[in-house]
């Protein structure tokens, strides 16, 4: 393997449709429509506004209630233009950012201080889980972008796998205050599954730095809400199908804190569907006893990292994993649709809203 890492934009005139998804799910991105708003007065002192936009290569959605219909448009926003900032830092797609610099170079000095805290993270998450989060993988999905860019749908072979996991490895991450690099050439990091949480946690700050105190805020299902939806009820939101039908696995209530969810079911790079964009760093191959993870926590970016931790271990390991951790809460369900819930997790019966 080259010590280059790939480039999938070369190939960019025939991508696959399935390839296209996964560069938007890598912050590519999309064509879409226009922002929209919506605004309904709940009562003589409340507004609820809601907001839709395009992003990180999905819909994201952020709903405010406030007293002032003026300062909740206001306060969406902002937070909207934190988004659009945080993008254009871990947009890896986009060669002019300090993560794709990062990638290339193999060091960064003078990080953004927001690169810098969630590769930080990202390494303390690695830590935690054992390995199974591990931002590291980035050769072995540059690898099967790369066969699938050129038209190869069949799996990689031993020694491809092998070649690619001389490259992965978090323990070979090295931060030194506003300085990242790596101990390998040829490495390169992936924060697709811990930035959008991030990037969510951020537009909670800016929603309530703006005196907004109740609010949803969903970004393609990395979930963050504050408050209540109408002053009275908590927010509920659904888990999504891994089977794409048209009922819910189920339902749970959101009040201060966070959701996400990681499934097998949104990309694959083979035709036999073995091989997805959840790679452990140990196998260099994708889990397979799980087709959908969610992860209740505190933020965002901790239900992001932890749910694609989660997703990586044997489901009875992941129970007991997120049992030791505080106010966290997990549901797993596997290929056939059983499910496996944490003590803590609490669902609900009544459509989401």
């Amino acid at each position: 393997m080259s010590s280059e890492p790939p480039n999938p934009n070369r190939h960019a005139d025939r991508l696959p449709g399935k390839l296209g998804e996964l560069l938007d799910m890598g912050f590519e991105r999309v064509e879409a429509p226009p922002v929209t708003t919506e605004s309904v007065r709940l009562d003589k002192h409340t507004h609820k506004l809601s907001q839709f936009r395009p992003a990180m290569g999905t819909f994201i959605s952020v709903t405010a209630l406030h007293e002032s219909e003026t300062l909740a448009e206001e306060a969406i926003g902002r937070s909207f233009e934190e988004m659009e900032r945080l993008v254009d830092l871990f947009n890896r797609w986009d060669q002019a950012t300090p993560l794709a610099q990062l990638n290339e170079r193999g060091v960064l000095r003078d990080s953004p201080p927001e690169l810098v805290q969630v590769v930080t993270e990202s390494l303390r998450y690695n830590q935690r889980s054992g390995g199974a989060f591990d931002v590291s993988v980035k050769p072995l999905v540059d690898m099967f972008i790369e066969r699938l860019a050129e038209g190869d749908a069949s799996p990689p072979n031993r020694a491809e796998v092998r070649e690619a996991l001389e490259l992965v490895g978090s323990e070979h991450i090295e931060v030194r205050e506003r300085t990242i690099a790596f101990k390998r050439a040829g490495m390169g990091i992936t924060l697709d599954g811990i930035a959008k949480g991030h990037i969510v946690d951020r537009v909670s700050e800016v929603l309530q730095e703006h005196g907004v105190t109740s609010y949803l805020i969903n970004a393609g299902g990395d979930i963050r809400s504050a408050g209540t939806k109408d002053n009275r009820l908590p927010w509920t939101v659904a888990v999504q199908d891994p089977l794409k039908r048209d009922n819910f696995p189920d339902v749970i209530e959101l009040g201060d804190g966070a959701v996400a969810t990681s499934g097998s079911y949104e990309i694959y790079f083979d035709r036999e569907r073995l091989f997805h964009h959840v790679v452990s760093s140990k196998t260099g191959s994708s889990p397979r006893l799980s087709s959908s993870v969610s992860v209740l926590a505190p933020t965002t970016m901790a239900a992001d990292a932890l749910a694609t931790a989660v997703f990586v271990m044997r489901p009875e390991a992941a129970l007991r994993f997120v049992g030791k951790l505080p106010h966290c809460e997990c549901l797993i369900i596997d290929a056939a649709g059983f499910q496996q819930r944490s003590k803590g997790w609490k669902s609900v019966k009544h459509t989401p809203s």
